[in-house]
């Protein structure tokens, strides 16, 4: 494992803080002062900043059932973030695996695994994320026809081609993605002229929330169900 990634999952230092932290001479691999943070290194070795061993932490990867009003960030001056549900012990180098906006619920995914978290957020993985929504007024009926065709964002911003299922009233929806843009289901409603007044995200590839967990509940994956996410 590279050095500078092994301090990140020890919880010791960021990938950047780690560069500077090695650069600096503060980092011993075997007592041996070692500044090249790209260097790799092997499970029988020992890592230290300043003198204390780093041990990396398990790459487990945590479901969540966020709830409305929580941040998705590492941190939130004055509000809660996701992090925060989390107990300390398990919080040392977790990250969230793309973001919900503070007011949408459901399924987001928390590791210390870059790796997985890059699988899943890049476009070209093609992984569906599944939504339920409710808007203030139906959508209109060539919305299914605009979705599938790549619907174009008022700033020109055209975007892969999308799915919705739309309930007898037109007011509630399932609505698939396969993209990461800011705020994309509500973005997509807003261009075909409605606006969404609730958002909960459903499943993520083959991974559906698990309905026991309670909002705010989490629970590790099984390695199966990591998998599930990009089948």
């Amino acid at each position: 494992m590279r050095l500078d990634k092994l301090l990140r999952i020890a919880g010791a230092a960021s990938r950047r803080e780690a560069r500077e932290l090695a650069a600096a001479g503060r980092v011993t691999v075997d007592g041996a002062v070692v500044s090249d943070y790209a260097m790799e290194c092997l499970p029988e070795q020992t890592v230290c900043l300043d003198g204390v061993p780093a041990k990396p932490l398990p790459l487990v990867v945590y479901m969540l059932n966020k709830p409305a009003g929580c941040v998705t960030a590492t941190r939130a001056e004055g509000q809660t973030s996701v992090l925060d549900l989390f107990l300390p012990e398990e919080r040392t180098g977790l990250f969230p695996v793309g973001r919900l906006d503070k007011d949408t619920e459901g399924l987001l995914l928390l590791t210390r695994d870059g790796d997985f978290c890059r699988r899943v957020i890049r476009p070209e993985s093609g992984v569906w994320k599944t939504y339920e929504v409710r808007v203030s007024r139906p959508f209109p009926p060539d919305t299914e026809r605009l979705f599938q065709e790549g619907l174009v964002l008022p700033d020109g911003k055209r975007l892969l081609p999308a799915r919705i299922e739309t309930a007898p009233d037109g007011r509630r929806a399932v609505i698939r993605v396969r993209e990461g843009i800011t705020h994309q289901v509500r973005r997509m409603a807003a261009a075909v002229g409605t606006r969404v007044t609730y958002l909960k995200r459903l499943s993520i590839g083959g991974l559906t929330l698990d309905g026991t967990l309670p909002p705010g509940g989490y629970r590790p994956l099984t390695d199966d169900e990591q998998e599930s996410v990009f089948r």
